[in-house]
């Protein structure tokens, strides 16, 4: 049973700078007793969800959104269609540069594909992000063996780079130099903006990469 000491202590926790009356005070017991609950004021769902769907880095299920705003499944549905409505500009609003958009089971905040360059230049030559190990370990493998597939890559790495390939090819830090024409594999080398970011003129400036790995280390044995 919530008692008025679990209702002040409460609304104390959300709104700690508002005045409230001594529990151990005389009146605490008398008027304290009478006087209704501090009110607590709600959060705003709409506002809550595009917060949290501001920072998701994956689509978010109405049942995951749901959780995270305490509030219920049909509820939140609807809070989802006015910000999609609020988005797009409708009802006299100002459209934004990005879109809330439903794909597969759940709902993510996206760029407006018109604003996809935009943003592309932005990401790959204003503010780049470090590549991740496995990225690093690939652009590797393919600036000492190229022109190599990918399945190559792979079998030297004994992981699946596909995914790791389309981020070097994002970056422009890879491209497709030929396709085999008895397997249909496409063979990748390394750009001249891997060089530029290097700081050399040429790929036979790289390190020798044998007193880096072990003796015999599979994969890189024809390696200087």
């Amino acid at each position: 049973m919530t008692t008025d000491i679990d209702r002040t202590a409460e609304a104390v926790a959300l709104f700690p700078d508002t005045p409230y009356p001594a529990e151990d005070s005389d009146a605490a017991g008398t008027d304290a007793a009478d006087a209704p609950a501090a009110p607590l004021v709600p959060v705003d769902m709409d506002r809550a969800l595009e917060a949290v769907l501001m920072v998701a880095d994956e689509p978010q299920s109405l049942v995951n959104l749901a959780t995270a705003v305490g509030r219920p499944v049909a509820a939140v549905r609807e809070g989802i269609d006015r910000l999609v409505a609020d988005f797009d500009g409708e009802n006299g609003g100002v459209r934004r540069g990005f879109e809330l958009r439903e794909v597969g089971s759940g709902w993510r905040i996206y760029v407006r594909s018109e604003y996809d360059e935009v943003v592309r230049d932005y990401v790959l030559t204003q503010n780049p992000s470090r590549l991740s190990q496995a990225a690093l370990e690939t652009l590797a493998v393919i600036a000492y063996k190229q022109p190599i597939s990918r399945g190559q890559v792979a079998a030297i790495r004994a992981v699946n780079v596909d995914s790791v390939v389309r981020t070097l090819l994002g970056r422009g830090l890879i491209s497709e130099v030929y396709t085999d024409s008895e397997t249909g594999a496409i063979h990748y080398g390394t750009t001249d903006l891997l060089l530029t970011q290097l700081g050399i003129n040429s790929i036979e400036e790289l390190p020798h990469i044998s007193p880096l790995l072990a003796d015999g280390a599979e994969g890189f044995d024809d390696i200087r």
